[in-house]
Parts: structure tokens; sequence; C-alpha cells
């Protein structure tokens, strides 16, 4: 397993710990994937994702592009993904129903001293977008955590800080 792969899983893991939000509103959501900039996750859709009409809640699709944007953030080695400033989410199709698995892909289009950019892509278990948003996080004050780490290029290694289990 990666190193970036495996810091960004402890990453959620730490946010399954704080038994909040995240913890109460996609229990199963699985990272499937990363690298230093990239993230790929899936979440099996449960009774408690819908709608009154069946399918994904856009609530859902929201509450994700939050969580899933400050996942992507830890894959730049970051363990405290900052706070959120601006977030958006635009609805193209039905986003799935009970026991489709719903696919996310998240790309940090931009980290500086203080902001970081996400975006965040969904697609319904046909394979088409459902859903895309974007995320804006305040990392400023979160930089430089002490178990913030470096990864090379590729996210196989640690080259700076300290690799946590």
């Amino acid at each position: 397993m990666s190193a970036c792969l495996k810091f960004t899983r402890r990453v959620w893991q730490s946010f399954m710990e704080n038994k909040g939000h995240d913890h109460q509103c996609f229990p199963n959501l699985k990272i499937l994937s990363a690298k230093p900039g990239e993230l790929k996750a899936s979440l099996k859709i449960e009774p408690y994702n819908l709608n009154r009409v069946g399918t994904v809640h856009g609530g859902l699709i929201m509450s994700l592009t939050d969580t899933i944007g400050s996942l992507a953030v830890a894959t730049k080695g970051q363990y405290m993904t900052g706070v959120s400033v601006d977030i958006g989410t635009s609805f193209v199709k039905p986003a799935g129903r009970v026991g489709d698995e719903l696919t996310v892909q998240a790309v940090v289009t931009g980290l500086g001293k203080s902001l970081a950019y996400t975006r965040v892509d969904f697609f319904n278990a046909q394979g088409q977008l459902a859903a895309y948003g974007h995320h804006t996080k305040y990392v400023g004050k979160s930089v430089g955590h002490k178990n913030d780490v470096k990864f090379s290029e590729d996210g196989e290694h640690v080259v700076e800080g300290k690799e946590i289990d």
C-alpha cells in the first residue's frame, strides 16, 4: 500500500473516531486509492441516504463534497485539513438507489499557504457523471501539524515527516 493511501486512510479514520457527522452519515465510505492531489472513493447507498423519491439525497452529495474535498487535501500530506470557506455542488443525473455504489473522484486544483481548492466528481452505478462539486478550505492554521508529511511525487513513500500508523 502506498504511503499516501495509508496516510489518507488514517486521516479518514480520525474523522470516524470523532463519532460526528461523517461517522453518522457515511460510515461505509471506502477510500479506494490516493496519490498526491488525487483521491478515489466509493459509498454503498443505504436507505438513510435517500430523498423522498427514492434516489440519493442532494444533501448527501453536498456533505460528501465537503468530506471528500477534505480527504483530497490529506493526500497532499496535511493531517489537519482546514475548515471550509466555500462549497458548491451541481447535480447532473440521479446518483443512485439503495444498493448502488456511488463512486467519487477528487482532485486538489490548488494549494497555497492559506487556501486549498478541490473539485469532486460523483459517478452513479452506470458510470455517468451524477454531480460535481467544488470546495475551498482555509488551511493557514492547519499547516505544520506534527503529523503532516511530504510524499514522493508518486505518493509511494514519505520523504519528510514521520509516517503514521
